[in-house]
């Protein structure tokens, strides 16, 4: 659209105000990492090992993706705002699940529920696919997220100065208080942008190929999942590395662990500038290339014996910014390859960045030793960042040889 939505706050007959949609993100957001502090204890807790507990990120991780095939047709076909509702209803009896699970295999259980609130991510997204052109809704996604930096920035550390003051559970009964309050602000405020497709939901999901078979929906997917796979990565790997290789308390850990925070609000507050004036092409290359030069520094510093919890997650903030850069700019790039399956692209373009962001958390978290150190991950991060770089690289290549109207 090139007028501007009429928009007013707490009025579900017009679209949700920008802050209902960064409320909506940033909740998703928290529900990552604000208790990964915690991890440890929860261990002891529950008498398992950490390796189990560690299995709550990529878990969560891994059916946040599978989720987010479902979440972006069922949304095109059902509307924006009854799934929206419906999944803060899910998260949040799920929330109340994981506070009382007797064992570490039902809190497990009741953790993948938690990832029904992909929902908000992948909405917030479409509901700003639905309103601007693909320059404008980069634009606006930088936006939103540059609030969404905020949370993961700040979660750990509260997450973590909960622990030092109580235990894990009332961290998760904070993300069910607030999973209620969003709830009323969204049914007050959330009112629907999806224009109905007339299709029925076999036939909404029967779009999929359609997608599937556009190029640049893959290019931009896939610089995306790689750019972020850096992220995940460290998600995976960055708890063991903060407390065991460097000895720090939850307290700190939850500190320094938001540092890739800092430098995604850069990211994304770059992107509301400039997205129109440079392209989401341009901005997305800047991303992938900050993100590699991040892992690049570091494990240079470590092969030169000086690497320190300063150094690590200090240079995490190029990370952070070129996920800044990179992610509302190639969310945009797919959105726009297909705009009537906005919401279907949305699901599958955060279902592909999730679900290898997964994997990666796995796997750093499996490669991870004493004997190792940080090494295993930081390699991780540089060869996964690297593939980001190609990734976009290819895709302004192609649309230089063959115009914009490639698929």
């Amino acid at each position: 659209m090139n007028a501007p939505p009429v928009i007013r706050f707490l009025d579900r007959t017009t679209p949700p105000h920008i802050s209902t949609l960064i409320l909506l993100a940033g909740l998703s957001a928290m529900v990552m990492n604000i208790f990964l502090p915690s991890l440890p204890y929860m261990a002891e807790y529950f008498g398992t090992d950490y390796a189990v507990m560690q299995l709550s990120v990529p878990l969560f991780l891994f059916c946040s993706g599978i989720l987010q095939l479902f979440i972006g047709p069922i949304s095109d076909n059902l509307g924006r705002r009854k799934v929206m509702m419906g999944g803060l209803v899910l998260f949040i009896g799920a929330t109340l699940g994981c506070i009382y699970a007797p064992n570490a295999t039902v809190f497990l259980i009741f953790r993948i529920g938690q990832a029904i609130i992909a929902t908000a991510m992948v909405l917030s997204r479409a509901v700003i696919r639905d309103l601007y052109s693909q320059d404008q809704s980069a634009s606006m996604m930088g936006y939103v997220t540059m609030g969404v930096a905020l949370v993961p920035m700040i979660s750990p550390a509260i997450g973590g100065a909960i622990e030092q003051v109580f235990d894990w559970t009332v961290t998760f009964w904070l993300m069910a208080v607030l999973g209620g309050v969003i709830l009323l602000i969204v049914w007050a405020d959330m009112g629907e942008t999806a224009r109905h497709s007339g299709k029925t939901l076999i036939g909404q999901f029967r779009e999929y190929p359609e997608l599937l078979r556009a190029r640049r929906f893959w290019g931009y997917a896939m610089a995306s999942g790689f750019c972020s796979g850096a992220f995940y990565a460290y998600l995976g790997g960055a708890p063991f590395v903060g407390s065991t290789v460097f000895g720090l308390n939850p307290f700190w850990l939850g500190i320094y662990f938001g540092a890739p925070a800092i430098g995604y609000f850069a990211g994304n507050f770059l992107t509301g500038l400039y997205a129109v004036k440079f392209g989401i092409n341009a901005m997305v290359l800047w991303g992938c290339i900050a993100n590699a030069l991040g892992g690049a520094v570091s494990l240079l510093i470590f092969l030169s014996g000086y690497g320190t919890a300063e150094t690590f997650f200090g240079l995490m903030t190029l990370v952070g910014l070129g996920n800044g850069l990179c992610i509302p700019n190639a969310a945009a790039g797919m959105l726009s390859v297909r705009p009537h399956l906005a919401g279907t692209a949305s699901g599958l373009g955060g279902a592909i960045m999730i679900g290898g962001g997964s994997g990666l958390a796995v796997l750093a978290g499996a490669l991870l030793t004493p004997e190792t150190g940080a090494y295993p991950l930081l390699w991780l991060m540089l060869l996964t960042a690297i593939a980001g770089v190609i990734s976009i690289a290819l895709v302004i290549r192609r649309e230089k040889a063959l115009g914009l109207a490639l698929r």
